[in-house]
């Protein structure tokens, strides 16, 4: 009978004890191969105050109206070539195709130059707001001008997208995102 309960009780710490060590030893020394997101993460990086003038007929913008929903942020030439046209219509097909939680977000063209942006490359970029970049946010965000960036509702700097990305990746990450955020 003692014997017995020997071997259960060895069991029993085995059976608790064994799941604990798995988990650290797959924390510690195993690294998966693979990460589902499309876009790059970058440690969160908060944009430090400033308030962008608006153009196009468009109001400023400070970082107080960042906060609070997500922003998708590309930063380029105001007269915008075909890169900067790929790159905004990325962000508003990834936007139009958030469906009901596109509200939660807005997309934002910093314009890095003096050359307002045309009305044409305006016209079909309906809720896209244009304002003047800010080079502390500019700074925030490591070359900006060859990267669409996310901006959390906290107003950090938190994953980055290539300028010409896989369309559908980064919609698969948006809505990964806005499914389980509680923000914005």
């Amino acid at each position: 009978m003692q014997h017995k309960s020997r071997w259960t009780l060895i069991i029993l710490f085995l059976v608790c004890t064994l799941p604990v060590l798995a988990s650290y030893t797959t924390y510690y020394f195993w690294e998966p191969d693979e990460t589902v997101n499309y876009g790059e993460l970058v440690g969160p990086t908060p944009l430090p105050q400033g308030r962008a003038e608006g153009l196009a007929g468009q109001p400023a913008v400070d970082l107080a109206a960042l906060k609070g929903r997500w922003a998708l942020i590309y930063a380029g030439d105001g007269a915008c070539d075909e890169k900067c046209d790929r790159a905004l219509y990325a962000m508003r097909q990834a936007w139009l195709a958030q469906d009901k939680e596109m509200r939660r977000m807005e997309r934002f063209w910093f314009v890095t130059n003096d050359v307002p942006p045309s009305a044409e490359a305006l016209d079909e970029q309906r809720g896209l707001r244009v304002v003047r970049a800010v080079p502390e946010w500019l700074a925030a965000m490591p070359a900006a001008e060859s990267h669409i960036y996310l901006v959390d509702p906290l107003g950090n700097a938190m994953m980055r997208f290539p300028a010409q990305p896989d369309i559908k990746q980064v919609i698969q990450d948006l809505r990964r995102l806005l499914k389980y955020s509680q923000l914005g």
